[in-house]
């Protein structure tokens, strides 16, 4: 089982960010990667449409022999993940939006999350924020219309521009200091985040502490790679390959991109 390969899903291409964080720090680990863009987003789907989802994403990693199961995607994991863990006797890790850093940390006590709906009507996030946001203003964002953009390769384009300005502008006026983004498509806007956000907002997303515990979780199961050689990583998409391939590109691994139906 040791050199079964790491299996990793999310709602389209965005659970790359994820990806890109646990290829580097566990460089000799083999993983599948599924982009399940047909169904993206997640954050506007029902609690039932979600797991469904990912129970048939788990499924077809299971099927290519995955020792470990990262729900890269915030919606799947604040919606599903109990279930899939109660289901599977594989490891699951999942990613939430990271209040606990921003609470910790702000100055002003005013945090902004930018979500989506899925997520920030889960119960998971709200025991979240009632544990260690109590005192903090905690300014929620839905951030519609995003992950359609970027599956679409409209990062740069003037309507993800004039979209993230809406959302920013009421940030800006409740003078937050932290943006906490709450979903695994948003790191990829952090470039044009940065120039609209002033230097005393930080910015934080949960790559690398879901890579960080996928590791713990690797040794303390004895499932840890021992191999010297690098990993092989294959991603999976049942949508547009181009995508996925664009979103790759700066990535420092080699890799094989595919189309699958699933």
């Amino acid at each position: 089982m040791q050199h079964n390969p790491i299996g990793i899903f999310d709602s389209g291409v965005g659970g790359t960010s994820i990806w890109k964080e646990i290829t580097q720090l566990l460089p000799h680990e083999n993983t599948i990667y599924l982009a399940d863009s047909k169904y993206a987003p997640y954050g506007k789907r029902s609690k039932a449409e979600i797991l469904e989802l990912s129970v048939k994403n788990t499924e077809t990693l299971l099927d290519f022999g995955c020792k470990i199961i990262v729900a890269a995607c915030n919606t799947a994991t604040t919606n599903a993940i109990k279930e899939l863990r109660s289901r599977y006797d594989v490891p699951f890790i999942g990613i939430e939006p990271a209040i606990k850093p921003a609470a910790i940390h702000t100055k002003t006590k005013k945090v902004g999350v930018l979500a989506t709906k899925g997520t920030l009507s889960s119960e998971l996030f709200a025991k979240t924020s009632d544990l260690y946001a109590r005192n903090i203003e905690v300014i929620e964002v839905i951030g519609a219309g995003l992950v359609e953009l970027i599956e679409n390769d409209k990062i740069d384009s003037p309507e993800m521009q004039s979209l993230l300005s809406s959302y920013m502008n009421p940030l800006i006026k409740k003078n937050i200091d932290y943006l906490v983004l709450g979903c695994s498509h948003y790191p990829y806007l952090i470039p044009i985040l940065k120039k609209m956000l002033s230097d005393r907002v930080t910015i934080i997303d949960s790559g690398e502490a879901v890579a960080k515990q996928t590791k713990a979780i690797l040794e303390r199961t004895a499932l840890i790679n021992t191999n010297t050689k690098l990993g092989t990583h294959s991603l999976y998409t049942n949508e547009n390959v181009v995508i996925l391939e664009k979103i790759l590109k700066s990535s420092a691994s080699s890799y094989a991109v595919n189309k699958l139906d699933f």
